[in-house]
Formats: C-alpha cells, sequence, structure tokens
C-alpha cells in the first residue's frame, strides 16, 4: 500500500462526509456544461472553425468565432481570446496598460494583488513599463478580518478614480476568495460614489466554480488565463479578456498596436484545442475543486490550518493550507511531484521566480508548463509556510497526489 493505514481511513471519512459538498459541486458543473453548449449552438459553430491562420490572419473565422463564444458563455459584450497571451498576467497587465491613461487612478479594493501583478503596478516592486512609470496613480484598500471592506470603499474610491482592481482569488495570502455576491457587492458600492468607475476583476482560478460569471454580477471588464479553468487542461496557452465592447476594443490596441486591435493575429495553435478545452472546462473545473475540498478535509483532519474549509462553498480552485515549516512545505510539494503524470522523478527545490519577492517552491508535472488546472501546488517560502494546491484533471489524480503530499509529511515527523 502506497500510503499509511491512517492516511486511508482519514481519506475514507472525508469521501463520506464530504459527499454533499461533491454533489453540489457536480451541479454546478452540469448547468455550466448547459451553458456552455446552448453557447456553442448559438453562436453556430463548425468543424470549420476548428483551422489554423498565419501571417497576418485577417478574416480568421475561428479566432472571430472563439471570441463569439467566450462572450456569449460569460454574458459580455466582447470579448478578446488569444494565443498571443503568454499568461495571466499578460491579459490582466494588457487590460491596465490599454485602458489606463497618465494622471488616471487605479483602486485595488482587495488588498495587496498577487505577486506578478505587483511589478505590473510598480509602486511596491519597480519594475520597467510599470503603471506607475507611466503616471498612473495607485491605492488600494487593505482586507478587514480576511474579506474586503465593503464600508471602507468610499474612503478610497472618489470621482477621480478611474478603476478599481477586484483580484477575485486569495493569490498567496489567507484572505478570503471573493463570492459572485462579494463581487456585486463591490461592484454596487463603486458605481453608487462613481458610476464611470471601471470595475475590472481578476478572474483567474475563478471560471466555473460558479453558475454566473463577474462581468454578470456588475464588473465591466474581466480577464484570465487560458491555462487555468476555461482551458480545460487541453489549451496550450493564451488568455481571454471580456466585458465591455468599448474597454476590450482599447485592451486590444495594446496586445496589437494602435489602428489594428483585435482585426489580426494567426491561430498558432489549433482553434479546436481551444474549443474543445472551453466545452470540457465546466467537468474540468469541477474535477479541480472536488480535489480542493478532499484536501481541506484531510489536511484539517491531520490538525493543520485550511481555508476555505471543506464544507465551503467554493470560488476558485485554490486550497490553502498552512503548513507550519519550510521542512514541511518541501515535504508536500515532493509529494505532489511524485504522483504527477510529468517529471514525477524530480525534486521540487525554491528559487528566484521572475515577478516575486520571495523565494517560490512548485511543484508541477503538468503536460502544459505553468497549467494550473492541472494538478499542482507552490507557495512562497515566507512564514508561515502556506502551501497552495489547485487543478486536477481528474479527482482521482488530485485525490493520490494530496495522500502522497500527506505521506511525505508523515514520513518526515517520523
Amino acid at each position: 500500500m502506497a500510503f499509511s493505514e491512517k492516511l486511508m481511513a482519514l481519506s475514507a471519512q472525508v469521501m463520506d462526509e464530504e459527499s454533499a459538498a461533491f454533489k453540489r459541486v457536480d451541479s454546478i458543473a452540469e448547468k455550466n456544461t448547459l451553458k456552455v453548449l446552448d453557447a456553442m449552438r448559438d453562436v453556430r459553430l463548425a468543424a470549420s472553425h476548428f483551422t489554423i491562420s498565419n501571417g497576418y490572419a485577417y478574416d480568421d473565422i475561428g479566432r472571430s468565432k472563439l471570441d463569439e463564444l467566450y462572450a456569449r458563455t460569460f454574458g459580455a459584450e466582447r470579448a478578446l481570446v488569444r494565443t498571443q497571451f503568454v499568461s495571466g498576467t499578460h491579459a490582466l497587465a494588457t487590460v491596465l496598460l490599454g485602458i489606463l491613461r497618465p494622471g488616471d487612478k487605479l483602486v485595488s479594493i482587495a488588498g495587496a494583488p498577487y505577486d506578478t501583478m505587483q511589478t505590473v503596478i510598480g509602486y511596491e516592486s519597480e519594475s520597467h513599463g510599470s503603471l506607475k512609470e507611466f503616471g498612473v496613480k495607485y491605492d488600494e484598500l487593505p482586507i478587514k478580518d480576511g474579506k474586503v471592506d465593503i464600508e471602507g470603499i468610499q474612503d478610497k474610491v472618489s470621482k477621480d478614480t478611474t478603476m478599481v482592481l477586484i483580484q477575485r482569488s486569495r493569490g498567496y495570502s489567507m484572505r478570503n476568495t471573493l463570492t459572485i455576491n462579494d463581487i456585486k457587492r463591490i461592484t454596487d458600492r463603486v458605481h453608487n460614489i462613481n458610476p464611470n468607475c471601471i470595475c475590472f476583476v481578476d478572474n483567474c482560478y475563478g471560471e466555473f466554480t460558479d453558475i454566473i460569471e463577474p462581468v454578470q454580477a456588475g464588473a465591466d471588464i474581466m480577464a484570465g488565463s487560458l491555462i487555468k479553468n476555461p482551458g480545460g487542461g487541453i489549451a496550450p496557452t493564451g488568455g481571454y479578456i471580456t466585458g465591455r465592447n468599448d474597454l476590450v476594443e482599447l485592451t486590444s490596441y495594446r496586445l496589437t498596436a494602435p489602428g489594428m486591435g483585435d482585426e489580426l493575429g494567426a491561430s498558432l495553435a489549433s482553434n479546436r484545442l481551444l474549443f474543445e478545452g472551453f466545452f470540457l472546462a465546466p467537468h474540468v473545473t469541477a474535477q479541480a475543486v472536488k480535489g480542493a475540498i478532499f484536501a481541506a478535509g484531510l489536511f484539517k483532519r491531520l490538525g493543520y490550518k485550511t481555508l476555505p474549509p471543506a464544507d465551503e462553498p467554493r470560488n476558485d480552485i485554490i486550497q490553502a493550507i498552512e503548513l507550519g515549516s519550510p521542512e514541511k512545505l518541501r515535504a508536500f510539494c515532493r509529494g505532489v511531484q511524485k504522483y504527477s503524470p510529468v517529471d514525477s522523478y524530480a525534486a521540487p527545490e525554491p528559487w528566484d521566480m521572475p515577478g516575486y519577492e520571495d523565494q517560490i517552491i512548485m511543484a508541477a508535472g503538468t503536460f502544459v508548463q505553468g497549467s494550473s488546472i492541472e494538478f499542482s501546488a507552490d507557495g512562497p517560502m515566507r512564514e508561515p509556510y502556506n502551501v497552495y494546491l489547485q487543478g486536477g484533471l481528474t479527482f482521482e489524480h488530485a485525490r493520490i497526489g494530496i495522500l502522497g503530499a500527506a505521506q511525505e509529511i508523515e514520513d518526515l515527523e517520523k
């Protein structure tokens, strides 16, 4: 037996006691699958949209159909879905740099944003080409008791605020992930203070965890990565932006060039992968969410602090676990890597990852490099040594990998 009798007994207990939570996730996946199917019928998706284009790629029917599909599914006016986006951070930066102008003011409404976004903004982590260099002013509203300070929004947002950044997921923090209701409360409050203020949601890790998306809850624009939830584990790279027509158009000029926008851009990877990945995304996201629930249940029973707890409704695919020591963080990542389908023989080590202040340790034996919808774990080498677990193309693999991580820690403690 690969895992100890103690871990196998706890595993069976979690599977039994969290069955209601698993059923809730499956119900959301079914509703979202129907939503994607309805959108595919509405846009009349056909095999002719799967072709690969080259050069300028004017009149790429697959590219424009993919944009239409994302907009229809997410309840938006327009979308920009491209393999030219190298990461979720690239898509988010394209929104910020495409819309904001010198003298504009940006407010991060959910505390300090994710590490890589701080280099884009340039105030805490200075970098060339940042918003700070271009004269965009910045402020942030601190998190209060693990949540967004709704009452405090009025102290940070005014008639002079151009945009608020709303990070849905927790990043490398132990704050609560934002629910769709949270996002609606924030956007309602911001628009009440300043109707012209743009509400921009960083939707990374959150797609398809609920039956509606942030643009349907009052956000003006949102962005994310195709190698997270909406790529379904099949998209080889890319990102998306979707929301108000005029705002998405502005971002397209930053992605390509002024005057060009979304009129060109070759589909260098088969569009079939992006369409098929999007079709699978509700199911694959549910597999990852069930893995996160299992991890929370198991590690709570092992005596660790977990956020969110196993029985709490999910709003992203990330499970945070406070391990308390660098040795346990290394051991956890070793276990995840050991039970990965790719590079299982590798031993994860902390390193100076671009865009991060602290060294990062990452376990990710994925088919697509950096794919967070595939089973992986990472965390900064700083107290209290939290690990952030996410993804899982199948629940079966996620469960095995989580048990592997727990076994490595158990062996460490012997």
